[in-house]
């Protein structure tokens, strides 16, 4: 069956609109291209997305990750019904068969502590596929900075490794 590049447009959106977390440039070809085998539209799909401001991406250790914006949420809830019920879900079950088990899933843990002096530290961490990626821990001034990091952690995480990875290297 062949897929319009439209429909290819809105699989993505569908797809990252059902998830809560970033989703790989590879987990997002396994589906696409199970339905279809045009690999340059998916990639030309993501590309133009990305350009017209629907979605953000991100690259961690050399792989791709996309995730929806307030406006990629706008238009897919306006387009959705033009996918086909049986195309929705099919996208969610492959949303829920990679679940918590995707391998290329990404924990941003972060917890504080009181030190032995009475200050506070923080703990920051990435763990990629059980491995994990980055571990910071750094002293805080007060327990309200500790527990504003660690809010802040999960969602600027990726933005902070990379920032650091450009700087050392």
């Amino acid at each position: 069956m062949a897929i319009s590049f439209t429909t290819y447009k809105l699989i993505i959106l569908f797809m990252l609109d059902n998830s809560q977390e970033a989703i790989s440039n590879s987990r997002i070809s396994d589906f696409v291209l199970e339905k279809d085998t045009n690999y340059l539209f998916l990639q030309q799909a993501l590309s133009e997305l990305v350009e017209s401001g629907l979605l953000e991406k991100k690259i961690i250790l050399n792989a791709s990750f996309y995730q929806i914006t307030e406006e990629g949420r706008n238009v897919i809830s306006f387009f959705e019904k033009d996918l086909s019920p049986e195309l929705r879900r099919d996208i969610k079950a492959y949303l829920n068969s990679i679940g918590y088990k995707n391998p290329d899933h990404i924990l941003t843990p972060a917890d504080y502590y009181t030190t032995t002096g009475g200050g506070y530290a923080v703990r920051c961490q990435i763990i990629e596929r059980g491995a994990t990626v980055m571990d910071l821990n750094m002293a805080v001034p007060s327990r309200e900075a500790a527990e504003a990091i660690c809010l802040g952690w999960s969602q600027k995480s990726q933005d902070i490794y990379a920032e650091i990875m450009e700087e050392l290297l």
